[in-house]
This record gives C-alpha cells, sequence and structure tokens, in this order.
C-alpha cells in the first residue's frame, strides 16, 4: 500500500506544500542576510532558526508540527548535531522581498484552506523564526561587545513580515 503524502490530509496540493514547507527556511535566510555580520553571527543566526524550526515539531499545531518535520527531515535535525547549509542571497533585498510576497501568498493560500487557529500558529511560527535569527548575534561593535542586538535593517524585515501575517 502506497502511504498518502502528509500533505493531503491537510488538502494542499504539492505546490502549496513546497511554498509551506519552503517558507519557514525562507524566512531564516532572508533574516539572516538582512544585515551583513560576519560568518561566526550568520553561522549562530542560523542556529536559532533552525533551532525554532526544529521546535516547531512539538507545535499543538498539527499543521506546524507536519512542516516542521518535513523541515526536518529534509535538511537535518539540530538535536542530533546536523547544521543546515548557509545561504547567502546575491541580492539580500531582493531575497527579502520575494520571501515577503511568498508570505503573503501563503497566508492567503492558509485563510482559504486551514481554520484560523491553524493558519494563526503557522503565520506566529514564521515571525518566531525571524525573531530568533534577528537576535541571535549583535551587529557592530568590536569582537564580539558591544553592538545592537537588532539592527534597524533586521528589524525592519521582522516588523514587514509580521505585518503581512498579521501576527
Amino acid at each position: 500500500m502506497i502511504e498518502e503524502p502528509a500533505y493531503t490530509g491537510f488538502g494542499f496540493s504539492d505546490a502549496e506544500w513546497g511554498l509551506l514547507v519552503g517558507l519557514p527556511q525562507s524566512v531564516l535566510t532572508a533574516a539572516s542576510a538582512a544585515e551583513s555580520d560576519g560568518t561566526k553571527a550568520t553561522m549562530a543566526e542560523g542556529a536559532a532558526g533552525l533551532e525554532t524550526i526544529s521546535g516547531g515539531r512539538e507545535s499543538a499545531s498539527p499543521l506546524v508540527a507536519a512542516v516542521a518535520g518535513e523541515i526536518v527531515t529534509r535538511v537535518g535535525d539540530p538535536e542530533a548535531g546536523e547544521e543546515m547549509p548557509v545561504i547567502s542571497p546575491a541580492d539580500p533585498r531582493g531575497y527579502a522581498e520575494d520571501v515577503l510576497g511568498r508570505a503573503k501568498e501563503a497566508s492567503a493560500l492558509l485563510a482559504a484552506k486551514v481554520d484560523e487557529g491553524e493558519a494563526g500558529a503557522y503565520r506566529h511560527w514564521l515571525v518566531e523564526i525571524a525573531e530568533q535569527v534577528v537576535g541571535a548575534a549583535s551587529t557592530g561593535g568590536v569582537l564580539g561587545l558591544g553592538g545592537t542586538e537588532v539592527s534597524p535593517s533586521e528589524r525592519r524585515f521582522r516588523d514587514r513580515l509580521s505585518q503581512i501575517l498579521n501576527d
């Protein structure tokens, strides 16, 4: 017997599920790329984002838990010491705009396909991913001392994402 993919239980097509599964990683990448922080900070941001994504497996929302489980299966489990590859978009601003556009598309998709509790949990999870990434490493300063926790460009991305997702 062939096992049904997880997304069919939620009523999503393969392409729709791809959007929902790809978006958390894209949010992580866009939030990290919002400010050029250096290798150490970027790695800390990636680890914080992956940890938040992985934590979604424990969500009370079946949708968030299923999406998080799919992502961890694809990219690795931080609890097992696996690390997601660091992605550095060539055009961070353009990438952020693309991610925000996909977030808007995902929000509309969720509004049409699932109840508000599931949609809200997913939207909140995306904002939490961005929040953890932008707060994971200070920007500026010398030898890791001083600097600001969240730069204006990081704050702008996080706030725009939150606004688009109404979270």
